[in-house]
């Protein structure tokens, strides 16, 4: 059976995935993301808006016309969790293929809210949830399945999606962190990757989140940044003036451990952004999370600005707004509280909690700066990367070779220069650059089998 891969976006950068591999005559894609950085150098880009030939040229979604090479027919497309660089872009192109979005439960269910926010496309794609563990057919042949194996990030529910076919198992490795003690969901299955390394004829590619693959160590548990947030909390606890926290929308792990302990130092939780309230209120909806009842969530501009309100009239003192704005973005709650453009007034002293790092990349470091500039200048105090990151270092790398085994690697979601520490390590496994280790760029195929 011939295997193809086409990798049209994410090697050359982080951000926008999308992968496609073909077994004989079947297509499967993964992830269609967005590069949010392309959208951000923009002022008031409202990408749901724009045509998907200006945001492929535009460099903020994958140019899939590479697509035209494969022969065979798409049977599914399969987005790995609910970040935006990798479903975005699910609205500007879905529609052009005649196949299902299978993911899982939270992930399908933020599909299906960015496909209800676009307004330039129809995407009538059907919708298929498959849980962690779940299988599916792709194809008539029988010889081709799919399966979902559990993952960490920092993000909810998300997989790593494996097609086994007979000439062995193709792993799609984007996006994941080691975590064996989560705050939320299962460990990661390491188990099933052992096996599938080991049955039939092996995995024979595997492709491979390689953002922190150039950072020694392995990257510490969920649970890490849980207690590094309540000795953080903790140590604010005598503290009656105003505390903010800032994270990732959809780290819903971390919007737990912060609204846990903004009520043990005896502070009410409030969320407070539109995609604060969109992925928190989707994950207790869907039952991944009780926040419990004395959680607001506020997302439209009028009510944030009438919680805000109460806040200063019962005292800052009895609340913890967690918002969002973490990297600075210029519309998000954090940037337009440091500017005066709400209600909440900010005083010498007051604490600002960022329980995120900053993303490497120019636009949002000159953000994070300006919003940071901005705190202080009201007397702020900054409390910076509470956090830990959702993607493998080294060591990581390392056990995920050793449990795949894989007969072909493809290193992704980094730039050119950010693959070499990936090489290296490859090669200190017997893996060789150009033989079975693949460096590729975006818009091209690799024939594994013919």
């Amino acid at each position: 059976m011939e295997i193809e891969i086409a990798t049209i976006g994410g090697y050359e950068e982080v951000g926008r995935q999308m992968t496609a591999v073909r077994a004989g005559d079947d297509i499967v894609i993964f992830d269609m993301g967005l590069n949010l950085s392309k959208v951000l150098i923009h002022d008031n880009v409202e990408t749901e808006k724009m045509h998907s030939l200006d945001l492929i040229d535009m460099g903020a979604i994958p140019d899939d016309r590479v697509m035209s090479d494969l022969e065979g027919d798409v049977k599914a497309i399969v987005p790995t969790h609910g970040h935006l660089d990798h479903i975005a872009a699910i609205p500007k192109l879905a529609h052009r293929y005649d196949a299902p979005i299978v993911a899982s439960p939270y992930t399908i269910e933020l599909v299906r809210q960015q496909i209800q926010g676009e307004s330039k496309f129809q995407v009538d794609n059907d919708l298929v949830k498959m849980e962690a563990g779940g299988t599916m057919p792709i194809g008539d042949s029988g010889n081709v399945e799919m399966e979902f194996v559990n993952v960490t990030h920092s993000i909810i529910d998300a997989i790593n999606p494996v097609l086994h076919t007979p000439e062995g198992s193709i792993v799609y490795g984007l996006d994941k962190r080691m975590d064996h003690t989560p705050v939320i969901g299962d460990p990661i299955d390491m188990k099933r990757f052992r096996e599938i390394g080991r049955e039939g004829n092996g995995v024979l590619c595997y492709i491979e989140d390689c953002t922190n693959a150039g950072r020694k160590g392995r990257t510490p548990s969920e649970s890490v940044a849980r207690k590094h947030v309540h000795d953080t909390f903790k140590s604010m606890e005598d503290y009656s003036g105003g505390i903010v926290a800032t994270t990732f929308s959809s780290h819903i792990a971390r919007v737990q451990s912060l609204v846990e302990y903004a009520r043990e130092i005896g502070r009410q939780p409030v969320l407070l952004g539109r995609s604060m309230e969109k992925y928190s209120g989707t994950a207790e909806r869907l039952d991944f999370v009780d926040f419990g009842g004395d959680v607001g969530m506020y997302g439209h501009r009028k009510s944030v600005d009438r919680a805000f309100k109460r806040i200063m009239k019962e005292g800052k003192g009895n609340f913890l707004p967690i918002v969002t704005g973490h990297q600075g973005e210029p519309r998000a709650m954090l940037t337009r509280m440091g500017r005066g453009e709400t209600p909440y007034e900010l005083e010498d002293g007051d604490k600002v909690v960022f329980s995120a790092r900053v993303i490497p990349e120019p636009t949002n470091e000159g953000q994070r700066y300006q919003s940071e500039q901005l705190l202080r200048m009201q007397g702020a105090r900054i409390y910076d990367d509470i956090h830990v990151s959702g993607h493998l270092r080294e060591e990581g790398h390392y056990d995920m070779l050793d449990a795949l085994q894989p007969q072909h690697v493809i290193p992704a979601h980094q730039d050119l220069k950010g693959f070499s520490p990936y090489v290296n390590l490859a090669s200190s496994q017997g893996y060789k650059l150009g033989r079975d280790v693949h460096v590729t760029e975006n818009g091209n195929t690799i024939q594994l089998v013919e």
